[in-house]
């Protein structure tokens, strides 16, 4: 439906008079740029599946048109091959060595990554078509741009601009997910964002209201707040925040609500920051967890994904994190410490992890980056340990 929509809208761009200058300048601004990332993943897993590794080149090219009369038009295409034979791994639904190896959430895939056209004019942008939307920090909404093949969505959205806030609006007809087409989903998803900056910091107020679209009646409608602010004193920049958000969720044959809580404390000296973070995606009663369907996950709750849906239990989450500037390059230390939310008798403890990151640049043009989370199993899942070592450039 929709890149039928942007190639139809495209179209009509030959009702608007225009000069050879016009046409010239607009062909003029035309850009073309590159992605290049090869990824090696291993997953070490305590249960019969056999240990996964991965070595795998995502290759993203794409071309941004110009701008005429505020419009523009930009198509990008992305490709996810096994290198060099390396892939003994799992993907989900089922469609590569299933149940045979771990999961590493990379499928080979050649597909239309982003397809949309723009209207772009004082403060007020108009896309539709195929592209990424990421809000909130990617907590609700989010690209997974970790993974090989990224999260987009054919929708439509709309945003308006002043120098102080924003306001938001998308429509999602088609969840393209990061298991490739056999993963998409139809949807009518409405996403509402407004932000406000202040001198005292940054306040958001969101609702996002999604449905699948099949045969049933579902529906996902979420609602919530957030503040983040900083304050700098002559040695320190302390760092704090909060969000407060309430689910409800209508399956048509049964219906739970779920509240979810952040607060997060922390300071810069001397060039490092630590925080503390403590998170809750709630439960109703033991028998329904807070969902982000369309979250980046692998950004919360640790890398290892242990948590990419929320237990029915619900999830508290408490990291404490380093991160700082080493030899030209950047690092990260994070443990996370996992309890139910409302425990019971068989599962109260959900276990720890570890994730350590180190991130650089070499020969000027290229990011070097190598990353490593350790889960330590509680009542429910497995001990499970990961690595990454990627190289990647874009031009």
């Amino acid at each position: 439906m929709y890149p039928r929509t942007v190639i139809a809208i495209a179209l009509t761009g030959v009702l608007f008079p225009a000069t050879a200058a016009d046409w010239y300048d607009a062909m003029k601004e035309t850009t073309a740029h590159a992605d290049f990332r090869l990824r090696y993943e291993s997953v070490d897993q305590d249960n019969a599946l056999k240990d996964a590794d991965a070595l795998t080149l995502r290759t993203l090219v794409g071309i941004t048109t110009g701008s005429y009369n505020g419009f523009s038009l930009t198509t990008e295409i992305e490709d996810v091959r096994i290198a060099f034979g390396q892939g003994d791994y799992s993907v989900p639904p089922a469609n590569y060595k299933s149940g045979e190896y771990s999961v590493i959430a990379d499928p080979e895939t050649t597909e239309l990554h982003q397809g949309f056209v723009q209207f772009k004019q004082d403060g007020f942008t108009v896309k539709a078509g195929r592209q990424i939307i990421a809000l909130d920090g990617h907590r609700f909404v989010g690209h997974v741009g970790w993974r090989q093949d990224w999260q987009t969505f054919d929708a439509v959205t709309a945003k308006y601009s002043e120098e102080n806030w924003s306001v938001f609006y998308g429509f999602i007809g088609q969840r393209n997910r990061i298991f490739a087409e056999d993963g998409d989903l139809d949807s009518k998803d409405h996403l509402f964002n407004g932000t406000y900056n202040s001198s005292i910091g940054k306040f958001t107020a969101y609702a996002y209201l999604l449905e699948v679209d099949n045969d049933t009646d579902n529906g996902l409608d979420t609602y919530g707040i957030s503040y983040s602010g900083s304050m700098a004193t002559d040695s320190v920049k302390w760092l704090y925040s909060g969000e407060y958000a309430t689910q409800s969720s209508d399956s048509g044959e049964s219906s739970y609500d779920a509240d979810y809580l952040k607060l997060e404390g922390g300071a810069v000296v001397s060039g490092i920051t630590g925080k503390v973070t403590y998170e809750v995606l709630g439960s109703d009663d033991g028998g329904y967890g807070f969902a982000t369907p369309l979250a980046t996950l692998h950004k919360f709750n640790g890398w290892t994904d242990q948590f990419l849906t929320t237990p029915a239990q619900g999830l508290e989450d408490l990291v404490f994190s380093l991160s700082g500037k080493l030899g030209g390059g950047a690092w990260t230390l994070a443990y996370h410490d996992f309890e139910a939310d409302k425990a019971s008798a068989e599962i109260s403890d959900l276990g720890s992890e570890f994730n350590a990151q180190y991130v650089t640049k070499v020969a000027e043009h290229f990011s070097l980056g190598v990353k490593y989370a350790s889960y330590s199993a509680g009542d429910i899942n497995v001990d499970t340990d990961k690595l990454w070592v990627w190289i990647g450039t874009k031009f």
